[in-house]
């Protein structure tokens, strides 16, 4: 007599604790592998249920793309904000929080962040949360600065074209590691950049003027 083995169903959750479940496990394949690993059935397989039942509590698969995306880079930025140390000069700041953003453990979320502006080409709701995610960047650190020059009136920069170039900085070289082509020390490269910001006064600065005038 032959028997034949069927994959054992899920075990039943509450409807709450199954959608986290979802919504955890997409988090964690986008995290491993990317946004384009996104599919109704790579996350089925991931959680260990039905595709049907992934579909079921998210029908729309650009919007749970972008509401993956969100969740991974909005805790990325709470986390390195929250880590600013007012105690601490501006420049250190900065720097401790480029440095942070460039350090190899999370090139996971660089390959995520890199996903998002080519995926958001065709996915224009995971193109809006690639635009208010970057704003909320710039607004953080735009803010972060504004408060350091209030402080220190001797800083001439201008907060808002400052945030952008750090930003621009931090973007391409961890777009660049992505596929083993930065420089061989970006701190170095980080540290010369933010010396280019924040030393020369914001009207006589080419780098602002640059970025105010983009």
């Amino acid at each position: 007599m032959t028997s034949t083995s069927r994959p054992a169903a899920p075990r039943r959750l509450p409807p709450e604790e199954r959608e986290r479940s979802i919504v955890h496990g997409a988090i964690g394949l986008a995290s491993e592998s990317g946004l384009e690993a996104l599919t109704v059935r790579a996350i089925a397989a991931r959680v260990g249920v039905t595709p049907a039942l992934v579909a079921h509590y998210r029908p729309v698969m650009d919007s749970f793309v972008a509401e993956v995306f969100t969740s991974i880079v909005s805790a990325e930025r709470d986390e390195v904000i929250a880590s600013y140390d007012p105690a601490l000069d501006l420049r250190t700041n900065l720097l401790r929080l480029i440095e942070t953003l460039l350090d190899d453990a999370r090139d996971d979320v660089a390959m995520v962040w890199a996903q998002s502006w080519a995926l958001g080409v065709r996915n224009e709701t995971l193109a809006a949360r690639v635009r208010s995610e970057m704003d909320g960047w710039q607004s953080a650190l735009e803010d972060l600065i504004a408060r350091a020059v209030v402080e220190d009136p001797r800083l001439r920069v201008d907060p808002a074209s400052s945030a952008w170039m750090l930003l621009a900085m931090v973007d391409g070289m961890s777009a660049h590691s992505l596929v083993g082509w930065a420089p061989h020390d970006r701190a170095a490269l980080a540290r010369r950049t933010l010396a280019a910001v924040l030393d020369a006064p914001a009207d006589d600065n080419p780098l602002a003027v640059a970025a105010a005038e983009s």
